[in-house]
Protein backbone atom coordinates (compact mmCIF):
# COMPACT_ATOMS: atom_id res chain seq x y z
CA UNK A 1 0.00 0.00 0.00
CA UNK A 2 1.22 3.37 -0.58
CA UNK A 3 2.10 5.59 2.06
CA UNK A 4 -0.16 8.00 0.82
CA UNK A 5 -3.49 6.44 0.92
CA UNK A 6 -2.93 5.41 4.53
CA UNK A 7 -4.64 6.78 7.32
CA UNK A 8 -3.40 10.83 7.98
CA UNK A 9 -2.33 10.97 11.37
CA UNK A 10 -4.00 14.37 13.26
CA UNK A 11 -0.90 16.71 14.42
CA UNK A 12 -1.39 15.82 18.18
CA UNK A 13 -0.83 12.18 17.15
CA UNK A 14 2.11 12.96 15.81
CA UNK A 15 3.71 15.42 18.44
CA UNK A 16 2.48 12.64 20.83
CA UNK A 17 4.20 10.07 18.95
CA UNK A 18 7.80 11.63 18.54
CA UNK A 19 7.98 14.42 21.65
CA UNK A 20 9.51 11.74 24.03
CA UNK A 21 12.64 13.16 26.08
CA UNK A 22 16.03 12.64 25.15
CA UNK A 23 17.42 10.76 28.17
CA UNK A 24 19.41 12.85 30.24
CA UNK A 25 22.11 10.18 30.54
CA UNK A 26 22.71 10.68 26.63
CA UNK A 27 23.32 14.34 27.26
CA UNK A 28 25.43 13.93 29.95
CA UNK A 29 27.96 11.59 27.93
CA UNK A 30 27.96 14.24 24.93
CA UNK A 31 28.76 16.86 27.98
CA UNK A 32 31.38 14.30 29.51
CA UNK A 33 32.96 13.63 25.89
CA UNK A 34 33.10 17.39 24.75
CA UNK A 35 34.73 18.75 28.60
CA UNK A 36 37.17 15.56 28.05
CA UNK A 37 38.12 16.40 24.39
CA UNK A 38 38.35 20.12 26.23
CA UNK A 39 40.95 19.56 28.40
CA UNK A 40 42.65 17.72 26.18
CA UNK A 41 43.41 20.24 23.40
CA UNK A 42 44.06 22.71 25.91
CA UNK A 43 46.82 20.94 27.64
CA UNK A 44 48.06 19.73 24.21
CA UNK A 45 48.22 23.67 23.47
CA UNK A 46 51.16 23.51 25.52
CA UNK A 47 52.78 20.15 25.36
CA UNK A 48 52.63 19.55 21.83
CA UNK A 49 50.47 22.43 20.01
CA UNK A 50 51.20 21.04 16.22
CA UNK A 51 49.41 17.87 17.01
CA UNK A 52 46.58 19.52 18.91
CA UNK A 53 45.78 22.40 16.48
CA UNK A 54 46.08 19.76 13.39
CA UNK A 55 44.02 16.90 15.39
CA UNK A 56 41.56 19.99 15.69
CA UNK A 57 41.41 21.07 12.05
CA UNK A 58 40.93 17.28 10.95
CA UNK A 59 38.09 16.65 13.21
CA UNK A 60 36.66 19.92 11.81
CA UNK A 61 36.90 18.79 8.33
CA UNK A 62 34.72 15.88 8.93
CA UNK A 63 31.97 17.22 11.07
CA UNK A 64 31.67 20.56 9.27
CA UNK A 65 31.44 19.05 5.84
CA UNK A 66 28.90 15.90 7.05
CA UNK A 67 26.88 18.99 8.46
CA UNK A 68 26.90 20.80 5.55
CA UNK A 69 26.32 18.27 3.10
CA UNK A 70 22.87 16.88 5.26
CA UNK A 71 21.61 20.42 5.00
CA UNK A 72 22.05 20.45 1.56
CA UNK A 73 20.94 17.08 1.12
CA UNK A 74 17.38 18.81 3.12
CA UNK A 75 17.53 21.31 0.03
CA UNK A 76 17.45 18.22 -2.73
CA UNK A 77 14.43 17.28 -1.43
CA UNK A 78 12.47 20.13 -1.87
CA UNK A 79 14.44 20.27 -5.34
CA UNK A 80 12.47 16.86 -6.20
CA UNK A 81 9.21 17.83 -4.51
CA UNK A 82 10.24 14.46 -2.41
CA UNK A 83 7.53 12.96 -0.54
CA UNK A 84 8.91 9.95 0.67
CA UNK A 85 10.94 11.50 3.30
CA UNK A 86 8.44 13.52 5.11
CA UNK A 87 8.27 11.33 8.38
CA UNK A 88 12.34 11.00 8.97
CA UNK A 89 13.88 14.27 7.34
CA UNK A 90 13.87 16.48 10.62
CA UNK A 91 16.40 13.94 12.02
CA UNK A 92 18.16 15.76 9.01
CA UNK A 93 17.62 18.90 9.43
CA UNK A 94 19.20 19.00 12.98
CA UNK A 95 22.62 19.25 11.62
CA UNK A 96 22.41 22.49 11.55
CA UNK A 97 22.85 23.09 14.93
CA UNK A 98 26.44 22.30 14.28
CA UNK A 99 27.15 24.87 11.75
CA UNK A 100 27.13 28.05 14.09
CA UNK A 101 29.78 26.18 16.60
CA UNK A 102 32.03 25.19 13.35
CA UNK A 103 31.70 28.66 12.28
CA UNK A 104 33.76 29.53 15.51
CA UNK A 105 36.01 26.52 15.46
CA UNK A 106 36.53 27.86 11.91
CA UNK A 107 37.35 31.07 13.28
CA UNK A 108 40.01 30.01 16.26
CA UNK A 109 41.83 27.36 13.39
CA UNK A 110 42.50 30.41 11.32
CA UNK A 111 43.20 33.34 13.80
CA UNK A 112 44.88 31.05 16.47
CA UNK A 113 46.18 27.72 15.12
CA UNK A 114 47.12 29.02 11.81
CA UNK A 115 50.68 28.93 12.38
CA UNK A 116 50.74 25.17 13.32
CA UNK A 117 48.16 23.88 10.48
CA UNK A 118 48.92 26.18 7.25
CA UNK A 119 52.31 25.98 5.70
CA UNK A 120 51.83 29.82 4.07
CA UNK A 121 52.56 31.65 7.77
CA UNK A 122 56.26 30.72 7.70
CA UNK A 123 57.19 29.38 4.21
CA UNK A 124 57.03 31.06 1.04
CA UNK A 125 55.00 30.09 -1.93
CA UNK A 126 56.56 28.12 -4.74
CA UNK A 127 55.53 30.33 -7.59
CA UNK A 128 53.77 33.72 -7.97
CA UNK A 129 50.39 32.55 -8.50
CA UNK A 130 50.27 30.73 -5.13
CA UNK A 131 52.41 33.80 -3.43
CA UNK A 132 48.55 35.68 -4.11
CA UNK A 133 46.48 33.06 -3.60
CA UNK A 134 48.13 31.93 -0.21
CA UNK A 135 47.78 35.62 0.84
CA UNK A 136 47.40 35.37 5.14
CA UNK A 137 44.54 37.83 4.46
CA UNK A 138 42.57 37.20 1.28
CA UNK A 139 42.82 33.43 2.00
CA UNK A 140 41.29 33.71 5.62
CA UNK A 141 38.78 36.53 4.37
CA UNK A 142 37.55 34.41 1.16
CA UNK A 143 37.31 31.53 3.95
CA UNK A 144 34.86 33.18 6.44
CA UNK A 145 32.83 34.86 3.20
CA UNK A 146 32.72 31.62 1.75
CA UNK A 147 31.85 29.64 5.07
CA UNK A 148 29.18 32.45 6.61
CA UNK A 149 27.27 32.15 3.33
CA UNK A 150 26.53 28.62 3.35
CA UNK A 151 26.25 28.56 6.65
CA UNK A 152 23.65 32.03 6.44
CA UNK A 153 21.28 29.92 3.70
CA UNK A 154 21.36 26.87 5.80
CA UNK A 155 19.81 28.34 8.57
CA UNK A 156 17.50 30.55 6.75
CA UNK A 157 16.45 27.31 5.31
CA UNK A 158 15.64 25.09 7.87
CA UNK A 159 14.21 28.12 9.95
CA UNK A 160 11.86 28.06 6.64
CA UNK A 161 10.87 24.28 7.43
CA UNK A 162 10.52 24.57 11.16
CA UNK A 163 8.64 27.38 11.65
CA UNK A 164 5.79 25.80 9.47
CA UNK A 165 5.10 22.93 12.15
CA UNK A 166 5.83 25.53 14.88
CA UNK A 167 3.55 27.45 13.51
CA UNK A 168 0.46 25.20 13.91
CA UNK A 169 0.93 23.48 17.36
CA UNK A 170 0.73 24.35 20.74
CA UNK A 171 3.98 25.43 22.48
CA UNK A 172 6.63 22.97 23.11
CA UNK A 173 10.28 22.74 23.47
CA UNK A 174 13.54 23.58 25.13
CA UNK A 175 12.88 26.77 26.96
CA UNK A 176 16.16 28.48 25.05
CA UNK A 177 14.71 27.92 21.71
CA UNK A 178 11.10 29.60 23.18
CA UNK A 179 11.94 33.11 21.85
CA UNK A 180 13.09 31.55 18.25
CA UNK A 181 9.30 29.80 18.30
CA UNK A 182 7.32 32.91 19.08
CA UNK A 183 9.16 34.80 16.12
CA UNK A 184 8.11 32.17 14.35
CA UNK A 185 4.53 32.27 15.07
CA UNK A 186 4.61 36.18 14.28
CA UNK A 187 2.62 36.73 10.75
CA UNK A 188 1.75 33.08 10.76
CA UNK A 189 -1.29 32.74 8.47
CA UNK A 190 -3.90 30.19 7.34
CA UNK A 191 -2.32 26.52 7.21
CA UNK A 192 -2.87 26.78 3.42
CA UNK A 193 -1.12 29.66 2.54
CA UNK A 194 1.70 29.14 4.62
CA UNK A 195 2.08 25.77 3.09
CA UNK A 196 2.57 27.40 -0.58
CA UNK A 197 4.40 30.69 0.66
CA UNK A 198 6.99 28.07 2.34
CA UNK A 199 6.98 25.69 -0.48
CA UNK A 200 7.77 28.53 -2.88
CA UNK A 201 10.71 30.27 -0.79
CA UNK A 202 12.24 26.85 -0.01
CA UNK A 203 12.42 26.56 -3.70
CA UNK A 204 14.47 29.38 -4.57
CA UNK A 205 16.59 28.81 -0.96
CA UNK A 206 16.97 25.32 -2.01
CA UNK A 207 18.76 25.97 -5.78
CA UNK A 208 21.10 28.52 -4.04
CA UNK A 209 22.17 26.56 -1.23
CA UNK A 210 23.62 23.75 -3.78
CA UNK A 211 25.40 26.43 -6.19
CA UNK A 212 26.70 27.61 -2.97
CA UNK A 213 27.64 24.86 -1.47
CA UNK A 214 29.48 23.07 -4.26
CA UNK A 215 31.14 26.38 -5.06
CA UNK A 216 32.08 27.48 -1.39
CA UNK A 217 33.16 24.02 -0.66
CA UNK A 218 35.59 23.97 -3.36
CA UNK A 219 37.27 26.92 -2.37
CA UNK A 220 37.27 25.37 1.42
CA UNK A 221 38.76 22.32 0.10
CA UNK A 222 41.39 24.25 -1.94
CA UNK A 223 42.46 26.34 1.13
CA UNK A 224 41.78 24.13 3.82
CA UNK A 225 42.91 20.62 2.74
CA UNK A 226 44.36 20.41 -0.68
CA UNK A 227 46.52 23.96 0.15
CA UNK A 228 48.08 21.98 3.16
CA UNK A 229 50.31 20.56 0.38
CA UNK A 230 52.02 23.66 -1.27
CA UNK A 231 53.25 21.73 -4.49
CA UNK A 232 49.48 19.94 -4.74
CA UNK A 233 46.97 20.57 -6.66
CA UNK A 234 43.62 18.15 -8.09
CA UNK A 235 40.69 19.44 -10.23
CA UNK A 236 38.77 16.56 -8.68
CA UNK A 237 39.71 17.32 -4.89
CA UNK A 238 36.90 19.53 -4.44
CA UNK A 239 34.49 17.38 -5.52
CA UNK A 240 35.99 13.84 -3.50
CA UNK A 241 36.29 16.12 -0.03
CA UNK A 242 32.65 17.28 0.01
CA UNK A 243 30.94 14.38 -1.66
CA UNK A 244 32.97 12.07 1.39
CA UNK A 245 30.59 14.90 3.63
CA UNK A 246 27.70 14.05 1.66
CA UNK A 247 27.89 9.87 1.99
CA UNK A 248 28.68 10.98 5.56
CA UNK A 249 25.67 12.86 6.08
CA UNK A 250 24.10 9.98 4.59
CA UNK A 251 25.27 7.15 6.67
CA UNK A 252 24.87 8.84 9.61
CA UNK A 253 21.15 9.30 8.92
CA UNK A 254 21.10 5.73 8.67
CA UNK A 255 21.79 5.40 12.07
CA UNK A 256 19.99 8.34 13.79
CA UNK A 257 16.46 7.42 11.84
CA UNK A 258 16.72 3.60 13.16
CA UNK A 259 18.23 4.98 16.63
CA UNK A 260 14.58 7.50 16.51
CA UNK A 261 12.61 4.56 15.71
CA UNK A 262 13.61 1.91 18.43
CA UNK A 263 13.68 5.18 20.85
CA UNK A 264 10.29 6.39 19.84
CA UNK A 265 9.15 2.97 19.38
CA UNK A 266 7.96 3.15 16.06
CA UNK A 267 7.00 6.60 15.86
CA UNK A 268 3.48 5.48 16.06
CA UNK A 269 3.92 4.13 12.87
CA UNK A 270 4.99 6.96 10.58
CA UNK A 271 8.58 5.19 10.27
CA UNK A 272 8.42 2.08 7.57
CA UNK A 273 10.76 -0.12 6.59
CA UNK A 274 10.34 1.40 3.25
CA UNK A 275 12.85 4.41 5.06
CA UNK A 276 15.53 2.32 5.95
CA UNK A 277 15.57 0.80 2.44
CA UNK A 278 15.56 3.91 0.53
CA UNK A 279 18.09 5.38 2.91
CA UNK A 280 20.25 2.00 2.66
CA UNK A 281 20.12 2.32 -1.65
CA UNK A 282 21.27 6.31 -1.48
CA UNK A 283 24.26 5.18 1.20
CA UNK A 284 25.43 2.18 -1.21
CA UNK A 285 24.68 4.98 -4.45
CA UNK A 286 26.95 7.38 -3.12
CA UNK A 287 29.38 5.09 -1.54
CA UNK A 288 29.86 3.89 -5.50
CA UNK A 289 29.92 7.39 -6.80
CA UNK A 290 32.38 8.08 -3.72
CA UNK A 291 34.79 5.16 -5.09
CA UNK A 292 34.34 6.22 -8.46
CA UNK A 293 35.62 9.79 -7.78
CA UNK A 294 38.87 8.67 -5.64
CA UNK A 295 39.93 6.30 -7.83
CA UNK A 296 39.35 8.68 -11.20
CA UNK A 297 41.15 11.09 -9.01
CA UNK A 298 44.19 8.63 -8.06
CA UNK A 299 43.94 7.04 -12.14
CA UNK A 300 44.92 10.78 -13.36
CA UNK A 301 47.65 11.23 -11.38
CA UNK A 302 49.41 7.97 -11.58
CA UNK A 303 49.41 8.42 -15.60
CA UNK A 304 49.63 12.01 -15.63
CA UNK A 305 53.11 10.69 -13.51
CA UNK A 306 54.15 14.80 -12.73
CA UNK A 307 55.90 15.36 -9.74
CA UNK A 308 54.34 17.48 -7.78
CA UNK A 309 50.66 15.57 -8.19
CA UNK A 310 52.70 12.16 -7.55
CA UNK A 311 53.83 13.24 -4.33
CA UNK A 312 50.68 13.23 -2.46
CA UNK A 313 49.53 9.87 -3.49
CA UNK A 314 53.29 8.64 -2.73
CA UNK A 315 53.71 9.64 0.57
CA UNK A 316 50.15 8.48 1.71
CA UNK A 317 51.41 5.04 0.22
CA UNK A 318 54.66 4.58 2.29
CA UNK A 319 55.13 4.13 5.87
CA UNK A 320 53.58 4.82 8.49
CA UNK A 321 50.65 6.56 6.33
CA UNK A 322 50.17 3.30 4.30
CA UNK A 323 47.98 1.58 6.11
CA UNK A 324 45.87 3.94 7.48
CA UNK A 325 45.23 4.96 3.49
CA UNK A 326 44.85 1.52 2.38
CA UNK A 327 42.08 0.91 5.87
CA UNK A 328 40.30 4.13 4.92
CA UNK A 329 40.04 2.88 1.56
CA UNK A 330 38.66 -0.69 3.04
CA UNK A 331 36.39 0.79 5.58
CA UNK A 332 34.64 3.50 3.51
CA UNK A 333 34.11 1.98 0.13
CA UNK A 334 35.02 -1.73 0.00
CA UNK A 335 33.01 -2.87 3.30
CA UNK A 336 30.13 -0.54 2.35
CA UNK A 337 29.70 -1.58 -0.98
CA UNK A 338 30.24 -5.19 -1.23
CA UNK A 339 28.24 -5.49 1.89
CA UNK A 340 25.17 -3.54 1.05
CA UNK A 341 24.29 -5.47 -2.03
CA UNK A 342 21.26 -6.82 -1.24
CA UNK A 343 18.13 -5.42 -0.10
CA UNK A 344 18.46 -7.20 3.33
CA UNK A 345 21.34 -5.70 4.33
CA UNK A 346 20.05 -1.96 3.67
CA UNK A 347 17.24 -2.97 5.72
CA UNK A 348 18.47 -4.73 9.16
CA UNK A 349 19.39 -3.03 11.50
CA UNK A 350 22.67 -4.80 12.36
CA UNK A 351 23.71 -4.97 9.05
CA UNK A 352 23.46 -1.21 7.87
CA UNK A 353 24.38 0.17 11.47
CA UNK A 354 27.70 -1.75 11.29
CA UNK A 355 28.74 -0.77 7.41
CA UNK A 356 27.70 2.96 8.23
CA UNK A 357 29.81 3.06 10.66
CA UNK A 358 32.89 1.33 9.03
CA UNK A 359 32.08 4.14 6.01
CA UNK A 360 31.94 7.28 9.10
CA UNK A 361 35.23 5.38 10.92
CA UNK A 362 37.05 5.28 7.43
CA UNK A 363 36.02 8.90 6.51
CA UNK A 364 37.66 10.33 9.51
CA UNK A 365 40.74 8.28 8.75
CA UNK A 366 40.15 10.06 5.48
CA UNK A 367 40.06 13.31 6.90
CA UNK A 368 42.87 12.45 9.28
CA UNK A 369 45.81 11.40 6.19
CA UNK A 370 44.49 14.58 4.53
CA UNK A 371 45.85 16.71 7.23
CA UNK A 372 48.50 14.98 9.01
CA UNK A 373 51.02 13.83 6.02
CA UNK A 374 51.12 16.69 4.56
CA UNK A 375 51.95 18.37 7.47
CA UNK A 376 54.75 16.24 8.86
CA UNK A 377 55.82 14.80 5.55
CA UNK A 378 57.97 11.84 5.63
CA UNK A 379 58.16 10.85 9.58
CA UNK A 380 59.36 7.46 11.33
CA UNK A 381 56.42 6.74 13.34
CA UNK A 382 52.51 7.63 13.06
CA UNK A 383 51.13 10.89 15.08
CA UNK A 384 48.54 9.49 16.61
CA UNK A 385 47.38 9.29 20.23
CA UNK A 386 45.76 11.16 22.52
CA UNK A 387 45.65 14.68 21.51
CA UNK A 388 44.19 13.19 18.00
CA UNK A 389 41.44 11.07 19.97
CA UNK A 390 40.95 14.03 22.19
CA UNK A 391 40.35 16.44 19.07
CA UNK A 392 37.28 13.81 18.44
CA UNK A 393 36.07 13.41 21.97
CA UNK A 394 35.78 17.28 21.92
CA UNK A 395 34.23 17.23 18.23
CA UNK A 396 32.07 14.19 18.58
CA UNK A 397 30.89 15.84 22.01
CA UNK A 398 29.93 19.25 20.62
CA UNK A 399 28.00 17.98 17.73
CA UNK A 400 25.66 15.27 19.65
CA UNK A 401 25.18 18.84 22.03
CA UNK A 402 24.07 20.90 19.47
CA UNK A 403 22.21 18.20 17.82
CA UNK A 404 20.33 17.06 20.99
CA UNK A 405 19.69 21.02 21.92
CA UNK A 406 17.97 20.88 18.51
CA UNK A 407 15.85 17.74 18.70
CA UNK A 408 14.69 19.11 22.38
CA UNK A 409 13.24 22.54 20.64
CA UNK A 410 11.62 21.62 17.84
CA UNK A 411 8.87 19.27 16.29
CA UNK A 412 10.99 15.94 15.49
CA UNK A 413 8.59 15.36 12.48
CA UNK A 414 7.18 17.76 9.69
CA UNK A 415 4.14 17.61 11.68
CA UNK A 416 2.45 20.10 8.82
CA UNK A 417 3.58 18.00 5.29
CA UNK A 418 2.50 14.77 6.79
CA UNK A 419 -1.23 15.68 8.07
CA UNK A 420 -2.01 18.34 6.69
CA UNK A 421 -4.97 18.01 4.00
CA UNK A 422 -3.28 20.71 1.55
CA UNK A 423 0.22 18.28 1.64
CA UNK A 424 0.44 17.50 -1.90
CA UNK A 425 -1.12 20.69 -3.35
CA UNK A 426 2.44 21.74 -3.43
CA UNK A 427 2.95 19.02 -6.37
CA UNK A 428 1.32 21.94 -8.32
CA UNK A 429 2.86 25.48 -7.38
CA UNK A 430 0.34 28.57 -6.80
CA UNK A 431 0.63 31.96 -6.41
CA UNK A 432 0.52 31.97 -2.24
CA UNK A 433 -0.92 35.36 -2.80
CA UNK A 434 -3.53 34.70 -4.89
CA UNK A 435 -3.46 31.01 -4.62
CA UNK A 436 -4.33 30.33 -8.57
CA UNK A 437 -2.01 27.79 -9.87
CA UNK A 438 0.79 29.59 -11.61
CA UNK A 439 1.59 28.99 -15.28
CA UNK A 440 4.15 26.33 -16.59
CA UNK A 441 7.11 28.80 -17.22
CA UNK A 442 6.91 29.84 -14.18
Amino acid sequence: MSLHTERVPSPSEVLAASSREIPKSLKTALLASFVVGALIFIIGLFVASDRAWRAFHANWLFFTVLSHAGVVFVAVQRITTARWSRGVIRFMEGYVAFLPVAFLFLLLTLFFGRGHVFWWTHEVAPNPEKVTYFNGTFLTLRDIFAFAVITALSLWYIYTSVRLDVGRIPEWGASWAAGIRARMRNGFRDERREIHSTHSLQGKLAVFMVFVFGFGWSVLAWDLSMGLTPHFQSTLYSWWLFMGGWLCGLMLFSILVRAWNSYLNGAGGLIHETHFHDIGKLCFAFTAFWGYLTFGQYLVIWYGNLGEETYFMRLRLISPWKWVTVAAVVLVFFAPFFGLLSRSAKVNRFTMTLFALSSLLGMWLIRYIEVFPSTYGVVSSLPFGIWEIGGLLLYAGAWGLCYTAFMDAFPRMRVTLITSPYRDEVQVPVNPETMEPLPAHE
